[in-house]
């Protein structure tokens, strides 16, 4: 290192020492699901054996067959290509040792199904890091965080003359006129309506100078923040207080449930799902504020930053989760049990081990399944805004509050019971 890179740095941990508000973060979660870029998994990727779904490591099989000899690798290839099932492929290959060799090369899945013998057909995998291991991209996580500013903003921050009322009647034109007719339109509309105002519409004093820079990203006030992937999900165990083995970060494959209901509340079978998913989550991350950056940003309508401290962003978080869980708890009061399509939908144990408490243990909720209120600012509209924009941009339901559906888990004694992506932050002593 050169005398010149010694000293940017010695400036640089000087400057992080003086500005830097950085807090380790620990995440639990009953169970959470955050997709990957592929929705499923294709049927050569992973193997079925009664309640275990194996995983196996591309390579590691490769090679397997490839010292079988015979044709194994290139029918193996040959099942690739046709994107089919490589069960009968490695029955073949390995005779009766096949289970022995599948273990050897693959990760292992419990698969928590209610029938005996149930099959599953397709698989949605969690995302992994770059080596393979489960985690939580921070990414996900400032996502959250930003969705949750957004709510603060229009709380407590914005000018009635930009606050909800405006933005309803601009939603109301564009949706009058199927200004949300294509993904594109869909993507974006937050964007041009109220997030990039919020976010974006900044000049940056610096220096006694006024900067007004042309990218947003850089106008972005959530420059200032920065937030790590989580530590990865391994498999652990631990004694609890009582001297009990409990099991943290156990990936799973359950059988989640999308259901709906009737005009009487009935509840109605919608389909079920098999996804990866990560039970009793116990991990950490790491929030960085720049405080010294964020007092560069001015709004060019003088709307306050409604942060700046971490304890600021958590307290934001917490307060949108709370409006979140009293539209939950408003559904699950309504639904009925009931048996449609030879599915007995029995959520009992969604409201006792969930919504039967008013106030929300969580400050945040995560990642596939949190749905249209856990990702926007839907649940601040009109009721009927809120059916308009789930007709345009999901699937149609006249006369059906929005939104319709939910996700819930079965347990792995085919019991309804977890509610995905409800999460706690816990700053670490």
């Amino acid at each position: 290192m050169t005398n010149s890179d010694s000293s940017a740095l010695t400036i640089f941990n000087t400057y992080k020492t003086q500005n830097y508000e950085s807090k380790t973060i620990e995440l639990r979660s009953p169970i959470l699901h955050i997709g990957a870029e592929v929705s499923q998994l294709n049927p050569f990727e992973y193997v079925q054996v009664g309640t275990t779904i194996y995983l196996p490591n591309p390579e590691a099989l490769a090679q397997a067959l490839l010292k079988q000899g015979g044709r194994f690798l290139q029918d193996y290839m040959a099942t690739i290509e046709n994107k089919e099932s490589i069960t009968s492929l490695i029955k073949v290959a390995f005779g009766d040792a096949w289970q022995d060799k599948l273990k050897q090369i693959s990760d292992r899945r419990p698969l928590w199904t209610q029938d005996e013998g149930q099959t599953i057909s397709m698989l949605r995998p969690m995302i992994r890091n770059g080596i393979g291991q489960l985690y939580i991209p921070g990414s996900s996580i400032k996502g959250a965080i930003r969705t949750a500013i957004a709510n603060c903003f229009l709380n407590y921050q914005i000018p009635p003359n930009q606050g909800i009322s405006a933005i309803e009647s601009e939603l109301r034109k564009r949706l009058s006129q199927g200004g949300l007719g294509n993904n594109q339109q869909q993507k974006f509309v937050d964007d041009t309506l109220f997030m990039d105002n919020w976010f974006g519409d900044y000049s940056l004093q610096y220096q006694g100078k006024e900067y007004h820079p042309s990218s947003i990203q850089n106008r972005d006030i959530l420059r200032a923040v920065k937030v790590s992937d989580t530590s990865p999900l391994v498999k652990q165990t631990r004694k609890n207080k009582r001297g009990k083995k409990v099991g943290f970060n156990s990936p799973v494959v359950a059988e989640v449930i999308v259901s709906s209901h009737f005009q009487d509340w009935l509840a109605k079978y919608k389909a079920p799902l098999y996804v990866e998913m990560v039970r009793n989550v116990r991990t950490e991350f790491t929030i960085t504020l720049d405080q010294e950056m964020l007092s560069w940003f001015h709004h060019n309508q003088g709307i306050d930053i409604p942060f700046s401290t971490i304890d600021d962003l958590l307290r934001i978080c917490q307060e949108f989760a709370q409006q979140q869980w009293d539209k939950q708890v408003e559904y699950w009061q309504n639904l009925r049990n009931n048996r449609h399509r030879g599915k007995s939908l029995n959520f009992d144990r969604v409201w006792d081990n969930f919504y039967v408490k008013p106030d929300c243990p969580y400050t945040l909720r995560l990642g596939w399944g949190s749905g249209l209120f856990g990702t926007t600012i839907n649940h601040v509209f009109a009721p009927d805004v809120q059916q308009q924009i789930r007709d345009a941009c999901g699937i149609a339901a006249p006369n059906f509050a929005a939104p319709k559906s939910r996700r819930t888990v079965v347990n792995s004694q085919g019991d309804i019971q977890y509610v995905p992506g409800w999460v706690k932050l816990n700053v670490r002593g």
